[in-house]
């Protein structure tokens, strides 16, 4: 039951991922995306091609937890899950730390409690 409530977190870490990055790679330009980014449409025009590159790189991230989630030695997919877990927090904390402080709580706090979850419970 608890190794289940951790997954459950991981997985939630990853659906947020997946989302960040279709916003970045696919919608960038949009209203919603720009809003929520705090975008001028020339800004974000003249970044598309960099959002798509973070974009990809949260892809990964995601990649990676879902990989961990359902790698078959479960010890070893916990392993994943920690590396990938861990990887996601640097990147809230240096995100909060150049972009925008909004992050560490909106990125970093989830991986967080999905860290503790997985390596406690």
């Amino acid at each position: 039951m608890f190794v289940l409530i951790g997954s459950v977190f991981v997985a939630l870490v990853a659906i947020e991922h997946i989302y960040i990055m279709i916003m970045e790679m696919f919608m960038w330009t949009r209203p919603r995306t720009m809003k929520t980014f705090g975008l001028t449409p020339q800004f974000a025009e003249s970044t598309k091609s960099l959002a798509a590159n973070q974009g990809l790189y949260n892809g990964f991230l995601a990649a990676g937890l879902i990989w961990g989630l359902v790698y078959p030695d479960s010890v070893i997919g916990q392993h994943i899950q920690i590396f990938f877990l861990a990887c996601v927090i640097i990147a809230a904390l240096y995100g909060g730390a150049t972009a925008s402080r909004s992050i560490i709580v909106k990125q970093g706090l989830p991986a967080i409690i999905a860290l503790l979850l997985v390596l406690f419970l």
